[in-house]
């Protein structure tokens, strides 16, 4: 009887180290917005097992209209975080030491929209009118575009004025503003599916007018890239995550099926905004192009939202490392 005992108890605590010795590494990422196809690459990478292949337990926090991703991972809630390059810069410039560690997204997908049987024809129209635009970060691309065109934000015949626009496309609607600002892959699509028909639309893309600033980057704090655990930890969750984006982008429908399983709304919509984030992710290699970042941090600097020069502000040390089989 005391020998089964010693065996038994020998063979548990075998499997205890056995256990101890597979536990996968934990990962915290916190999102910018609500889960919906923006996002693919990570529920794809975790729902496809590409995070336990690299050895990592992830757990991915959707945001929402009153989460900041940068005082989330200041206050120790997530590892890494999606955010947009001018909060993140301003987050950075208020003491949080947030370092862009990779860029899924080449391109920006914010623009403003006018009705064409309205009054802004073009942006020399845009003087003595009311313009949307969403808050909590998301307004430094519209602020630093306005500067560029020389255009004055307090309002009256000279400037516009600026509405803070609820997170949907209510306010052009309801005629609260002249124009509203709206993102490729969603908002865009919401006012072609309350009727509007594209060519009812006066488009003004950021992008393409070269006033864009890096969207949906991935960060992570300056302290703990200073230990090389973490930084492999990244390299890894990097990695897998951009092999989530690229199957996501070879099966869309699929990607968008994945999404829904994971609080997604609106089938049909999350299919069509995955077609639409594919455009703005391009090849994913997740590598930050320099010139975009230093475009971005030109706008914040002329537009007064950050007052220094960044510095450290971004690294290759994980890029350098990442794999996308």
């Amino acid at each position: 009887m005391k020998k089964t005992i010693g065996m038994t108890l020998a063979a548990f605590a075998v499997a205890a180290m056995a256990t101890t010795a597979q536990a996968a590494d934990e990962v915290t990422l916190q999102l910018k917005w609500v889960a919906q196809a923006q996002f693919a690459g990570y529920f794809v990478a975790k729902d496809k097992g590409f995070y336990e292949e690299a050895d990592l337990d992830v757990e991915i926090k959707p945001g929402g209209p009153d989460i900041a991703p940068e005082q989330v991972i200041a206050g120790g809630g997530a590892d890494v975080i999606v955010d947009w390059m001018g909060g993140a810069l301003a987050a950075r410039e208020k003491g949080v030491g947030l370092v862009n560690i990779a860029q899924p997204f080449k391109k920006a997908g914010m623009q403003l929209v006018c009705p064409k049987d309205g009054p802004v024809q073009s942006t020399d129209d845009f003087p003595g009118h009311t313009l949307g635009v969403w808050f909590f970060g998301n307004e430094y691309p519209f602020y630093a575009w306005m500067n560029k065109l020389g255009i004055s934000t307090e309002g009256g015949d000279d400037g516009v004025t600026v509405l803070k626009q609820s997170f949907d496309v209510q306010p052009l609607i309801q005629k609260q503003a002249d124009c509203i600002s709206v993102m490729t892959y969603n908002e865009y699509w919401q006012l072609i599916d309350a009727g509007y028909q594209e060519d009812d639309l006066i488009v003004f893309n950021y992008t393409e007018m070269g006033a864009d600033l890096l969207e949906d980057g991935l960060y992570a704090l300056e302290e703990d890239l200073e230990d090389p655990e973490f930084v492999d930890k990244m390299v890894r969750f990097v990695s897998a995550s951009m092999k989530g984006w690229k199957y996501a982008i070879e099966n869309p429908e699929e990607a968008a099926e994945i999404v829904m399983e994971n609080g997604g709304q609106d089938e049909n919509h999350q299919k069509r905004m995955m077609g639409e984030v594919a455009k703005l992710i391009g090849e994913p290699d997740a590598k930050l192009i320099e010139a975009a970042y230093e475009r971005t941090a030109k706008a914040l600097l002329d537009q007064g939202i950050i007052e220094n020069e960044p510095e450290g502000a971004w690294t290759t040390v994980v890029t350098d490392k990442v794999s996308v089989e």
